[in-house]
């Protein structure tokens, strides 16, 4: 799994859930997204203090290295081993620096459990599944985070269903940021970000446009 794909109605959504489906499909190309961090990560990210990162559905590693080049130590995890081969050498590109101060991880995020509160900042962009594996994918997530800690998560939203970007129709995929938030119990976080925000794009047709996206930035209390 990774960044900005949700599967069609009509296809069997569990394939798209396995390391096949998706060593298949980053195999399909040298690169499928722009090697830029994502924009919402930047957004919230930039003015909190450096230090233990999980970046979920790490893809090709653009988050993991924008993490890292900032002072983050982070554990990029995805399923595909395509992908975290490819991520592991953009990483090395970058220098020896940031290369060091990533470790990558194959796991299949429907199942694997990350170690309880371990991590200062737990990031999942475009993370989409039908909401009980959101949900239960959620709960394991937010307690990874340690007291004191970030959550982020970050989806497309469903308005963008009319703008001509290629989403899928597949808005069943897409929560909205409050829906997010109320998974989380209030008494143990405190909910930062919890909104639709836009943030420029280029649709089908090379037209600028906006996108929406769910943004759920909380802190764990401690």
């Amino acid at each position: 799994m990774s960044h900005h794909h949700e599967p069609h109605d009509h296809e069997a959504p569990e394939i798209h859930y396995t390391q096949e489906f998706w060593d298949d499909r980053y195999g399909s190309a040298d690169r499928l997204w722009s090697g830029q961090p994502n924009a919402q990560l930047v957004a919230q990210v930039a003015d909190l203090a450096p230090g233990e990162a999980l970046d979920v559905g790490s893809g090709e590693g653009a988050d993991a290295i924008w993490l890292a080049s900032r002072g983050w130590t982070v554990t990029g995890v995805d399923i595909s081993a395509v992908a975290l081969q490819r991520a592991e050498s953009h990483a090395a590109a970058s220098g020896a620096e940031v290369a060091r101060r990533i470790t990558w991880r194959r796991e299949d995020l429907v199942t694997w459990v990350p170690a309880r509160e371990s991590f200062d900042l737990v990031s999942a962009q475009y993370m989409h599944m039908p909401s009980p594996l959101r949900e239960d994918l959620q709960a394991r997530l937010a307690a990874a985070v340690r007291p004191g800690g970030t959550l982020l998560i970050v989806g497309h939203h469903a308005d963008d269903m009319h703008v001509n970007v290629g989403r899928p129709d597949a808005a069943r995929l897409f929560a909205s940021a409050e829906q997010l938030a109320e998974t989380l119990d209030s008494d143990q976080w405190q909910v930062v970000v919890a909104d639709a925000i836009g943030r420029p794009a280029t649709d089908l047709d090379g037209q600028p446009v906006t996108v929406t996206d769910a943004v759920l930035r909380a802190v764990r209390r401690t």
